[in-house]
């Protein structure tokens, strides 16, 4: 009788385990990707996304990994060859040095580049310029972006009458005549010292020459030639701040705007929902940051925020292909822009959050430029050289130290603009 029970239990564990291989192996076996994601204010959003992902496509599931610190997060992960099969990255340095090396996909391949189509071009150039696999790749999808520029008070700019500059001058004007009216014309942050970084992308985009970096990592120029008319503009713009601004930090800074305390921010649009997190209904305009006395030379500064990318060889590629074209839907894309004030980087598309209408025009005619500290790789301390400068005020020491940085580091940097072969 024991040996009855011994082998009619073995038989029911060996049924057991053969339905499990069954169904590990048959038909209604579902394919597991992994959805890397790295925006900790939009987890709620991009988890609600791939459970309507999964529901639309039963064969599928995804596991969002949402991590604290993604850029070690993933490399760590790349050391074990562990690419996740999908992810949501910031178009970046970091980004671009990962594309160069093949990490991600060449989506002008992938899907015989259907997943590139109604993309706005001005966010590929960007993406592009970040770095990429090999001449001509797109190895990630824009998404969403974001505007750096100038934040604007619209109630204090009405109360004073005060119209959008268009030049140079102008803007230096409109600071001079706030000041005299007794309303801080700037609130600078300088306890963190990239948020000095804002304004100086738009400076140096418009103001040194296209190909400055390209000559700079072959030794042609220097930032001391280059980039002396952007750092005396920026100097002069914090002249119009309010007193210590190295006592104070971003959280201060955005606080202190949304309580009207200054007409203007010299930030991007991604400190809109922080602003508003204090104040909800506070109207926050925007335009771009006008470097020269040309209207026609101003530029836009407008970074991919967030793209979409895959692994170079992942494991599951129509399966990415399937989430990664539900992600890119345009009514996704909308939704997102819509709620973090962002930029969705489709053609045509707008987001009609009027803290984003003055710098529309911009992206609709594709006059956008990259972040310039997206050039930099993390050993160039430009943040603290730059805080410094707006502190002491020495430009000559400003821009030797980033000369005197770059030419200890730059050989190092094989991607992106300017790369130096190995």
């Amino acid at each position: 009788m024991d040996r009855r029970i011994v082998r009619t239990g073995a038989c029911l564990v060996v049924g057991v385990l053969s339905m499990s291989l069954a169904a590990c192996a048959g038909g209604g076996d579902k394919t597991t990707i992994t959805f890397f994601q790295f925006k900790p204010e939009a987890v709620a959003y991009f988890e609600d996304l791939a459970a309507q992902f999964e529901e639309a496509n039963p064969d599928i599931r995804v596991i969002v990994d949402n991590v604290p610190d993604p850029e070690s997060a993933l490399r760590a992960r790349l050391v074990k060859n562990d690419v996740p099969d999908v992810l949501t990255l910031n178009g970046n340095a970091t980004f671009g040095e990962l594309a160069s090396a093949g990490v991600f996909a060449d989506f002008t391949r992938f899907a015989d580049g259907a997943l590139l189509e109604g993309v706005n071009e001005g966010y590929l150039d960007v993406v592009r310029n970040l770095g990429a696999g090999e001449p001509g790749a797109v190895n990630g999808i824009p998404f969403a972006a974001n505007a750096s520029g100038v934040l604007y008070n619209t109630e204090v700019f009405a109360g004073q009458g005060a119209e959008i500059p268009q030049t140079w001058d102008e803007l230096i004007g409109l600071a001079e005549s706030f000041e005299q009216a007794g309303i801080t014309p700037f609130y600078a942050m300088l306890a963190d010292p990239w948020t000095a970084q804002s304004p100086l992308a738009p400076l140096t985009a418009q103001t040194a020459p296209e190909d400055f970096f390209e000559n700079r990592f072959a030794d042609r120029t220097t930032f001391a030639e280059g980039w002396r008319e952007a750092a005396e503009k920026e100097a002069e713009l914090f002249e119009y701040t309010q007193p210590n601004p190295a006592a104070f930090g971003y959280q201060e800074g955005t606080v202190a705007f949304a309580d009207g305390e200054s007409a203007m921010l010299l930030l991007g649009s991604y400190a809109v929902p922080q602003i508003r997190s204090f104040e909800p209904d506070f109207e926050v305009g925007s335009f771009a940051l006008p470097a020269t006395d040309d209207p026609d030379a101003t530029t836009l500064v407008s970074g991919v925020d967030v793209l979409i990318t895959a692994g170079a060889n992942g494991a599951y590629p129509e399966a990415s292909r399937r989430f990664i074209e539900f992600l890119m839907q345009p009514d996704v894309v909308q939704a997102y822009a819509e709620e973090q004030v962002a930029i969705p980087a489709l053609e045509g598309a707008s987001n009609p959050d009027p803290a984003l209408a003055g710098v529309q025009p911009y992206i609709d005619s594709e006059r956008i430029v990259g972040f310039t500290d997206h050039q930099f790789i993390p050993a160039i301390p430009l943040g603290p050289l730059l805080q410094q400068f707006l502190i002491d005020k020495d430009v000559d020491a400003f821009l030797g130290g980033l000369d005197d940085s770059w030419d200890r580091v730059a050989q190092r940097r094989t991607w992106g603009v300017g790369a130096v072969s190995s």
